[in-house]
């Protein structure tokens, strides 16, 4: 074969090689590789560039280890690019000391080769700072994964500080950034903020994006404002499947079941096909409004009209549907017929189900089985705890207090966010450390004077049995949700609504104080705990006392 002709054979391999890793089917370019080879064809740089992001895209390890093997033994000219693939694929493969090795011998490095360092290190942003600041120069790829790891390591208020920061260095955002920074604001339910984001969104022209606009309709819902998320739908002047899970799953965090299931119909009617994630989304909308009937129809029509195969989510939600309603054993036969192992999801919503109500007998079995798989599950002590507590069983329920202890699990910490002035405050239960804490109490205790003379009842059978009734009441008004909603009282204006998010399940008692505070003050307060959100006012839930 001539060396024209060669080259130009080679040229079509690359081209097809390129078109499967760009079109994200990255075995059908390994695949292609291997007969490449069988053919007798000298893989070069380019080939080499495609099949290291082959395997970056497949997280296969050991096969990136064979190919830059085989790159050393072919005596490729060693070029930037091929160094940023394999610094870049042994990062997306966990192998961050292979990373290094490689990134430590290239005897030039850009942008490209310094981000995949920071993206290899998103997983300890501490690591990821070390790169960041040892970087000569920064571009809006390495600012957007710094942000968008802060998002994904649960720091929210880090990556709105971030973005800021790129903003003020003249670095212009592009889509995925915006992306990353609504994921921000939904985490820490920074509505004001979310709204400045949206501004900046349409001034760059990034409102028309379809990914932009999906992340928008997220944002809104998660901060709780589903006004502007229907607005952002309305608008758009095309939709896919993400665009109508989301606004569905919106429903859901709301409580709007009728409503997710009217929309869906529409969805359907307009030609767009529903995938796993919509179900899920949809009987979990069912769940949280009690449409039994109605979530177990949708179930029937998931496997049976659109051939998709449940998964654990939808156990999970049905167990959650069938188990809120009361139907205990219909739930626990759900979780059996669960065919993936192990599935504590699925005994969790069972648990939780029990706690609502009160079947200690069935929560006993349930949590045995879950601390079988799980044993330093947190939740199930507390579960159980709060079980025994609300049956009276003051013994048992400092039992699992003292086996919790002893076996060194423990308690996930309560935290609250909440934006005043475009700032975002955390509390922790029991804070002592903001500047105004001395103002918070008070407010608490004027609060809890009007609250008392309007028929309120503190409920402490939740809390630990081990401490007098007076200093339980102290415990329920420290609660981090109570010190962000006094918080938020007295550094706002009368009549202000307060949006504040919660990282665990509200609690009876806090549920019930809301009630009595949104009616006392005037004010509506919404709150978005771990489940769903709850929206208070004149002195109403949006759930109904059904959660």
């Amino acid at each position: 074969m001539a060396p024209g002709t060669v080259q130009l054979h080679i040229f079509s391999w690359n081209m097809k090689l390129a078109k499967y890793v760009k079109d994200g089917q990255p075995e059908k370019a390994m695949q292609l590789f291997q007969q490449m080879q069988q053919e007798g064809m000298s893989p070069d740089t380019f080939t080499f560039v495609q099949v290291i992001n082959a395997c970056a895209g497949l997280g296969a390890l050991e096969n990136g280890r064979l190919v830059h093997d085989q790159l050393i033994q072919s005596g490729c000219e060693s070029n930037i690019f091929l160094g940023n693939s394999l610094v870049d694929m042994y990062a997306k493969c966990g192998s961050i000391e292979d990373a290094w090795r490689v990134f430590n011998k290239m005897p030039s490095r850009d942008v490209v080769t310094w981000t995949a360092m920071i993206l290899g290190h998103c997983g300890s942003m501490e690591d990821a700072w070390r790169v960041f600041n040892k970087m000569p120069s920064r571009n809006v790829v390495t600012w957007t994964a710094m942000i968008s790891g802060h998002v994904n390591c649960g720091q929210g208020q880090k990556a709105l500080e971030l973005f800021r920061q790129m903003q003020q260095e003249g670095v212009r955002p592009d889509s995925v950034t915006f992306v990353g920074v609504l994921n921000a604001c939904a985490s820490v339910v920074a509505l004001e903020e979310g709204k400045c984001v949206h501004q900046q969104i349409v001034e760059c022209g990034w409102d028309s994006d379809v990914f932009v606009a999906n992340s928008l309709i997220d944002m809104y819902a998660k901060c709780g404002s589903m006004e502007d998320a229907w607005s952002v739908f309305n608008k758009m002047p095309s939709r896919d499947v993400v665009t109508w899970t989301t606004i569905l799953g919106g429903c859901a965090m709301h409580g709007h079941g009728k409503e997710a299931l009217k929309h869906f119909e529409q969805m359907r009617e307009e030609g767009v096909q529903p995938n796993d994630i919509t179900f899920i989304c949809l009987l979990s909308a069912c769940s949280h409004s009690g449409l039994v009937d109605e979530g177990m129809h949708c179930y029937a029509s998931m496997v049976t009209d659109y051939m998709i195969s449940a998964k654990l989510e939808h156990y999970t939600c049905m167990v959650d549907l069938l188990g809120r309603a009361g139907r205990l054993q219909e739930a626990k036969n759900m979780v059996m017929a669960v065919p993936c192992k192990p599935h504590v999801a699925a005994w969790m919503a069972l648990l939780g189900a029990c706690r609502i109500r009160g079947n200690v007998e069935m929560a006993e079995r349930v949590a045995k089985r879950i601390l079988e798989m799980e044993p330093n599950n947190a939740a199930v002590y507390v579960l159980l705890s709060n079980i025994y507590a609300a049956a009276g069983n003051r013994l048992l329920c400092e039992n699992v207090e003292r086996r919790r202890k002893e076996n060194g699990v423990k308690k996930q910490q309560g935290r609250t966010w909440i934006e005043v002035n475009n700032e975002v405050h955390t509390f922790v239960v029991g804070d002592q450390d903001h500047p105004q804490m001395t103002e918070i109490h008070a407010e608490l205790q004027r609060l809890s004077g009007l609250m008392h003379d309007a028929g309120y009842m503190p409920c402490t059978k939740f809390v630990l049995h081990d401490v007098e009734e007076e200093e339980q009441v102290l415990h329920l008004c420290h609660h981090s949700e109570k010190l962000a909603i006094a918080f938020g009282l007295i550094n706002t204006a009368p009549g202000t609504p307060l949006r504040i998010r919660k990282n665990l399940r509200v609690c009876e008692d806090c549920h019930t104080s809301i009630k009595f505070i949104s009616k006392i003050v005037g004010r509506a307060i919404m709150v978005r705990d771990a489940n769903r959100f709850h929206h208070f006012e004149d002195g109403v839930c949006s759930c109904m006392d059904y959660w």
